[in-house]
């Protein structure tokens, strides 16, 4: 085999393997070492470094090196106008014979390289930016660089100069993610505290249930956690009881704040608030498509004698049928003009008479599960924290909780531990 033959193999070999490098390591000035090092013995070069450029400081930052010595600046000044003639060459520079272009900048630089002992730069370019420069000294054998030598120096140093801007735009990526992700936070804090000033907008008008909207969030967050709904389904369920009585807002005052049972004209016009808080909630462009509906069928019924439309069964979205348990929970758990709270065992007995035509026997099971792991101390007293504003002794409804689970699960929340 000749010696052309052995040194174009031996090229493609470090080629292959300086590819390889790139596309594996995964840190970064690893991979600039280990890069470099390949192209010094690719031609057996004494000494070196790749430089890469820095635009916004004007200069030229030692990134990885061999053989320059411990009192090598890690830095060097270069002008706008010397990059851009660099990126211009696409060529190698020698310090003994360069071309004007490089003489512009070899006029600050060349001392500074010869007392390092550097006889040749490689400019990075890609796409027609300045990259960085490969710096490197002589051979080992002493001989000087040939046509052939230049050529594969260029080969492989392309391959360094590929590989850092690669590393840089994936870091530019994961900056602009990061800042965006920022943004996006940004804005679902906005919308979520938007979201409070309506709920706290829609309880003010009514003043005999101040909190209500939250805590029909609230307890909507529970049992929907409580079924395996995704964070983003949950956040979504969570701000739909926020706004699920949002049509009260065009709801007369009179009527809402009546402190008698409703008159058949005054239901009629509380009636109103469902569609009328879809009419309100569809024409915004929600991070979670069904809250619009959501609050128009939180009064509808498993049994189809809901209104505004009526719907039963499956035909109720599931979310609705969530806030219509957790609007009805707080509803009975809190005292109204004409009446007070309700015992929560009389709530209970409530959902058991009316399971299977008011509620979804599913979503009862949800919450008397979510109720009692709290109770047993399984999980975060969230809703007994809300009950316990207005109720003592809470935790001794376990028993009906646990036979409303037999009643419509076919066990108990015991006896599924066991």
């Amino acid at each position: 085999m000749d010696t052309d033959t052995q040194r174009l193999l031996h090229t493609f070999s470090a080629l292959a393997d300086l590819g390889q490098e790139i596309a594996d390591t995964g840190d970064f000035e690893e991979m600039l070492r280990n890069s470099f090092h390949l192209l010094l013995g690719s031609l057996a070069i004494r000494r070196g470094g790749v430089t890469e450029y820095d635009r916004e400081g004007h200069q030229l930052r030692l990134v990885a090196a061999r053989g320059l010595g411990v009192g090598t600046s890690e830095t060097f000044n270069i002008a706008a106008h010397h990059a851009r003639d660099l990126a211009s060459l696409g060529s190698a520079i020698t310090l003994a014979d360069a071309t004007k272009e490089a003489e512009r900048f070899l006029e600050d630089h060349k001392s500074e390289l010869a007392s390092i002992e550097i006889d040749l730069l490689l400019p990075l370019v890609v796409r027609e930016r300045l990259i960085g420069i490969v710096l490197l000294g002589e051979k080992a054998s002493g001989e000087k660089f040939t046509e052939e030598d230049f050529e594969t120096l260029k080969v492989l140093s392309r391959h360094i100069g590929v590989g850092i801007h690669s590393h840089r735009l994936l870091e530019e990526v994961e900056h602009k993610a990061i800042e965006n992700q920022k943004l996006y936070d940004g804005l679902r804090k906005i919308y979520k505290e938007t979201v409070h000033a309506f709920a706290a907008a829609i309880d003010i008008k009514d003043r005999y249930t101040q909190g209500h909207s939250v805590r029909v969030g609230k307890y909507s967050e529970i049992i929907a956690r409580e079924m395996g709904w995704s964070d983003d389904e949950v956040e979504g369920i969570t701000i739909a009881g926020y706004l699920h009585d949002i049509g009260k807002l065009i709801v007369d005052l009179s009527v809402i704040n009546s402190p008698e049972r409703f008159s058949a004209k005054e239901s009629k016009e509380m009636s109103r608030h469902p569609s009328a808080g879809y009419e309100i909630l569809a024409r915004i462009n929600h991070p979670y498509a069904e809250i619009p509906l959501m609050a128009r069928y939180h009064h509808e019924r498993i049994d189809g004698n809901g209104y505004p439309d009526g719907l039963k069964g499956d035909q109720i979205p599931p979310g609705a049928k969530i806030v219509t348990l957790a609007d009805s929970f707080d509803a009975m758990t809190t005292d109204r003009p004409y009446r007070n709270k309700l015992p929560l065992e009389d709530v209970l007995e409530d959902f058991r008479a009316n399971t299977g035509t008011q509620f979804d026997p599913v979503v009862v099971c949800a919450f008397c599960r979510a109720f009692l792991k709290e109770i047993e101390g399984s999980k975060e007293r969230r809703l007994l924290n809300l009950l316990n504003r207005n109720y003592d002794n809470v935790e001794s409804v376990s028993p009906l909780l646990n036979q409303l689970l037999v009643d419509f699960d076919g066990g108990s929340l015991a006896a599924t531990a066991h």
